[in-house]
């Protein structure tokens, strides 16, 4: 099934407190679903449990220190969402390996109530628990309204925009912001942001809930007098940027390896030029990923696995001067040789058919007063069953590639909902995770938040600016470069 989310007009719209409606918001197949109790159970887990549970399973980790990470108070990175693959090597070590984390990640239209009577589920819990004490923190003297700003996911941004209308009982501004407008309902004088109403009239925003994923730095500046959940700068430092998460991801893992603890990401080489790729590939024993670091929702991911896809890869022209090479993990006869050895997807649990698929789990966490705490999980799968062998024409994009999003020649966005995976009593099972999967995931995903929170403080100077001069010394890229609003 193929749930297609068209554009509406450019102006934005007005949602009033009441408006809330539960069908517009959750995926069908989502909306009557009984969550698992596995689940429900991890996410009441209290952070004492949580620590226990995982130092007894991995003996060398501090617990004083996991306790410090899991209180952690982000500065910029507010709201996270990890993607991350159960994967597992020849000798049957188990890990949750982090691909990417992202600012403003998708979730909630596909997570099942944790409780029946809170029928908002976890998007009030996101706007309670963060976005309103993120703006209490450090007011502003803006007199203007609140809006929720977007560029794709409408059955989630107005799910978003209804609940903060009812949370701060007053009218919310829902207003598109794509990519390369002619004539865009949102702007910026002076830091101010300023959506255009039902009217054609510019209204001050004194607070804005960001869902802006493609390219969100081209027209959201750096400094903004209008607080933004998340800001720019989150998606700059690793949000929406692969190539400086996975610095900050080195950088992390550097401070954090005396506690026990670590990171854990796929082999990668950063700051590739096009034309060193095949070497790279070559040294991967003919087995990589290659990545644009600057796009999301499974666009700009190659994964190459026969010389004809390298072949392929090889006649594409960028926009960008500079690529993210990973080690690939497959099936174990076609995985990457990195320096660890091979990993390969432990995958689902195989169905009537005896096939099994891949599948990465999402782990979307936000900062609480009680730290930072696990809010959605879901899982995708790839379109097809995983294959011992492949071959030369095979198409391993169809075989890995789990996202569900893609983007029509119209610029509409489509979504696979064939492909995903709930946590309800039904789905999850195929999984093949526990609860420790599930602790494993959720502390890989709070580090990688951390490590890019941190990268973005390396950011911005003691006055508050960004440090345009560290930002390049980091990420050399011209054709990104060009495209930062300060």
């Amino acid at each position: 099934m193929l749930a297609t989310l068209k554009q509406p007009k450019t102006s934005a719209q007005l949602i009033l407190p009441g408006s809330f409606q539960a069908h517009q918001h959750w995926y069908a197949k989502a909306l009557n679903a009984t969550i698992h109790p596995m689940v429900n159970f991890f996410l009441n887990l209290e952070q004492e449990r949580v620590i226990t549970r995982y130092c007894h399973l991995h003996p060398v980790v501090k617990p004083e220190m996991l306790k410090k990470w899991l209180n952690y108070a982000p500065k910029y990175f507010q709201w996270a969402g990890a993607d991350l693959i159960n994967v597992t090597s020849a000798t049957g070590r188990r890990q949750m390996v982090v691909i990417e984390n992202n600012s403003c990640p998708s979730g909630q239209k596909s997570m099942p109530l944790t409780d029946d009577h809170q029928e908002q589920g976890t998007y009030r819990w996101l706007i309670e628990k963060t976005f309103k004490p993120f703006l209490e923190k450090k007011r502003n003297n803006i007199k203007g309204g609140i809006a929720v700003i977007y560029d794709k996911n409408l059955m989630e941004t107005s799910g978003y925009a209804a609940v903060i209308a009812d949370v701060f009982d007053e009218p919310v501004y829902y207003a598109p912001f794509y990519n390369q407008e002619k004539n865009p309902s949102v702007r910026f004088e002076d830091g101010v942001m300023q959506i255009k109403d039902e009217m054609g009239k510019w209204q001050p925003i004194r607070a804005a809930f960001r869902y802006v994923t493609q390219k969100p730095w081209n027209r959201i500046p750096v400094h903004t007098k209008t607080r933004i959940l998340n800001p720019t700068l989150a998606c700059l430092a690793g949000g929406r940027n692969k190539m400086l998460a996975a610095k900050a991801y080195d950088l992390f893992n550097s401070e954090i390896k005396p506690s026990g603890l670590e990171i854990l990401t796929p082999e990668t080489i950063r700051d590739v030029r096009k034309d060193e790729i095949p070497e790279w590939v070559a040294k991967m024993g003919g087995h990589a990923v290659v990545k644009v670091p600057y796009s999301n929702a499974g666009q700009g991911v190659f994964t190459i696995v026969t010389k004809k896809e390298l072949e392929d890869f090889m006649l594409l022209d960028f926009d960008y001067d500079r690529f993210i090479v990973q080690s690939l993990i497959g099936n174990y006869n076609w995985s990457s040789t990195s320096a660890s050895g091979k990993l390969f997807h432990v995958g689902t649990i195989p169905n009537i058919a005896g096939e099994t698929y891949v599948a990465d789990l999402r782990m979307m966490v936000s900062a609480t007063d009680k730290g930072i705490r696990p809010l959605c999980v879901y899982a995708r799968r790839a379109a097809r069953p995983l294959e011992d062998n492949l071959l030369d024409s095979s198409n391993s994009w169809s075989i890995l590639g789990t996202n569900l999003s893609f983007k029509n020649p119209d610029g509409t966005w489509d979504t696979d909902t064939n492909r995903l995976i709930l946590m309800d009593r039904r789905d999850f099972n195929r999984l093949g995770v526990g609860l420790d999967d599930l602790i494993e995931a959720y502390i890989q995903t709070v580090l990688s938040m951390i490590a890019i929170d941190q990268m973005a403080k390396e950011l911005m100077n003691k006055e508050g600016r960004f440090r345009m001069k560290t930002f390049k010394r980091l990420n050399d890229d011209e054709g990104l470069i060009n495209e930062i609003l300060l």
